[in-house]
């Protein structure tokens, strides 16, 4: 079966993220069209990128937390990243993570859930030049919500009703790209 990671893009103690992602998990779950699990960063403790020699040149990873990192993103077939809006980008922590890989992302599909106080849109562009580069091909569809209308005083989160037909619409691309590219994958 298809497995989707649905990728926490904060690490901060009162982030958002976790809320967002478990959300985004329930409505999949209720699909039965493929595995999805959250991808917690935090789990992951990367430090800041440091490797001697880039992942697009070799994978001979020398910090030891980023073998289990490489190994659960290559299990993978498609992503849904949970983008928070940071100085209108994405986060130091989502990109550290990010940079830590190359091939282990290669000819994969993602789907963006973005938030933040203009919707998370300008992180969730910077994410998808970022992706771009890592053979990694985002879908149309994003859900963009605002922490000032789908969260109570920017914490709790509560969205609105119509986001999840967007969530839905976003899980459809996903699952269909990331089958589609599966003989790419498996070279």
């Amino acid at each position: 079966m298809t497995k989707i990671g649905i990728i926490t893009g904060s690490t901060r103690p009162a982030r958002n993220s976790l809320q967002v992602a478990q959300w985004v998990k329930d409505i999949a779950d209720k699909r039965g069209d493929a595995e999805y699990e959250i991808v917690d960063l935090v789990e992951f403790n990367l430090p800041m990128y440091a490797e001697p020699v880039p992942a697009g040149a070799s994978q001979d990873y020398q910090t030891p937390e980023a073998i289990p990192w490489a190994k659960k993103i290559k299990e993978l077939d498609g992503y849904v990243f949970i983008c928070p809006e940071y100085n209108h980008g994405v986060t130091s922590a989502l990109k550290n993570a990010i940079d830590y890989l190359y091939p282990e992302w290669n000819n994969k599909a993602a789907g963006i859930v973005s938030y933040g106080t203009s919707g998370g849109v300008r992180a969730a562009e910077a994410l998808r030049i970022i992706l771009a580069e890592l053979q990694v091909a985002t879908v149309r569809t994003h859900v963009a919500m605002s922490l000032f209308t789908d969260f109570v005083k920017m914490h709790e989160f509560k969205p609105a009703d119509f986001h999840e037909k967007s969530v839905t619409t976003l899980l459809d691309q996903v699952n269909a790209w990331t089958n589609a590219f599966e003989p790419l994958r498996n070279k």
